[in-house]
């Protein structure tokens, strides 16, 4: 009897250590609803939620966890609204579709997922990859990895030799007929089928290749690349689905047959004219501006051999002009999302993008909502993300630096906790 209540007792010790409640010391909190920085503040986190926020720092329990961030700026974990976690920028990249195994691809796409989650996103949208990344999202909410919430959209759909084609540049024997089970499409049936494939493999949104592409071994990285019956095809039934949808585009005519259709996410637009602006701005569109990806490509194609000769003059001529058009698009009053293309460069650097928005006339407490509250809110996860409020789950990160006077400093970020969980430091 008496060793029976011995490992009751230990079976309840354990249990309340589990569920040991957290006491976070805020000197200064980031109220993205209200737009105001709040200071001296405590959180009171109960397992993976925020339970309570209380004016000051309020005595904790002796059997509380205390987390000092006295000195730190606190802000709710960020989203990227584009990234690509199966992969990352290097010169041998063309070649590991004819090297990696899909474990490979798997191994380094978990790497990729706790970089960014390191860097302070705790979710991320990503935007297109082999169908890993939507295995990858389902052993992050498993724990059995580490890294941020996934809205996955498993593999990109185009049409044949469009951006996502994935056998474009291949020889004739490789290159073969993808279709729908693929990502690649033809016609309205085809179209249908292809969302259909996403939502039976798992995915959360869905992404199209409305125009040409940048790195894709492909001539052209403007023209559009869907008519407008597919498009609508798509969004008909990603709709009836209950899913977003995602469009690459940096020409202008495939952007406007997106945003007509219904597409709800520009990614890029680079050579998006007012026209386009405005039309965005009557069906409630919104632009991910991809600033940093912008820069880095033209980066990479100043140096000799990283990539293919195809694609070259496409970096050059594309990357330096996304950040005017994210300028023009901003001060045009379009819908703003934060997101980077991450893994068109290293991981870990998504907080760089900030940057760039304040850089050209974004107010730093803007650029940070559209990071935060505004993508939770079009995802339709604002109950639970988003925001630091009671009842929200406790995604959590912290910085030394004033966030709205020294942008710079959301590059560094010092704490992360997800889900109530403190995974860094």
């Amino acid at each position: 009897m008496k060793y029976l209540i011995t490992i009751l007792l230990i079976s309840v010790m354990s249990l309340s250590l589990s569920a040991q409640d957290q006491y976070i010391y805020c000197g200064s909190l980031i109220d993205v609803e209200s737009g105001k920085l709040l200071k001296k503040k405590t959180i009171i986190v109960k397992n993976d939620r925020i339970h309570k926020i209380e004016n000051g720092f309020v005595e904790a329990p002796k059997q509380a966890r205390v987390i000092d961030l006295k000195n730190s700026f606190v802000l709710p974990g960020f989203f990227d609204m584009h990234v690509h976690l199966e992969s990352e920028t290097s010169p041998d990249n063309y070649i590991k579709p004819f090297t990696y195994n899909e474990a490979d691809v798997a191994y380094e796409a978990q790497k990729h997922a706790k970089t960014t989650l390191m860097a302070g996103f705790t979710s991320v949208r990503d935007l297109g990859g082999s169908g890993v990344n939507t295995s990858l999202r389902d052993a992050i909410k498993k724990g059995l990895v580490m890294g941020p919430t996934i809205y996955s959209a498993g593999k990109s759909i185009a049409t044949t030799g469009g951006h996502a084609d994935p056998t474009n540049g291949y020889k004739a024997d490789l290159m073969g007929h993808p279709g729908p089970d693929q990502g690649v499409i033809n016609g309205t049936a085809e179209a249908r089928e292809a969302v259909r494939q996403r939502y039976k493999n798992g995915a959360d949104v869905i992404k199209i290749t409305a125009t040409g592409g940048v790195l894709s071994v492909a001539k052209s990285s403007q023209n559009p690349q869907f008519f407008e019956d597919e498009l609508r095809a798509i969004v008909e039934t990603a709709n009836d689905y209950g899913m977003i949808t995602a469009a690459h585009a940096h020409g202008d005519e495939g952007m406007q047959r997106a945003v007509k259709a219904g597409i709800k996410t520009i990614e890029h637009g680079t050579l998006m004219s007012e026209e386009t602006m405005e039309l965005m701005k009557e069906h409630d569109a919104y632009l991910v501006p991809t600033i940093t990806a912008g820069k880095s490509v033209a980066e990479m194609a100043e140096i000799e051999g990283y990539y293919p000769e195809l694609v070259v003059p496409k970096a050059k001529a594309i990357g330096p002009q996304i950040q005017g058009t994210f300028e023009k698009a901003y001060k045009k009053g379009v819908n703003i999302l934060f997101g980077t293309d991450a893994g068109v460069f290293k991981h870990g650097l998504n907080a760089k993008e900030f940057g760039y928005m304040v850089e050209v006339g974004m107010p730093a407490m803007e650029a940070i909502q559209s990071a935060t509250i505004v993508p939770a809110k079009l995802l339709k996860v604002d109950a639970d993300y988003g925001s630091i409020e009671e009842g929200k789950m406790a995604d959590l990160i912290a910085v030394k630096t004033h966030p709205l006077e020294t942008i710079s400093t959301l590059e560094n970020v010092t704490f992360v906790m997800k889900h109530g969980k403190v995974v860094k430091p």
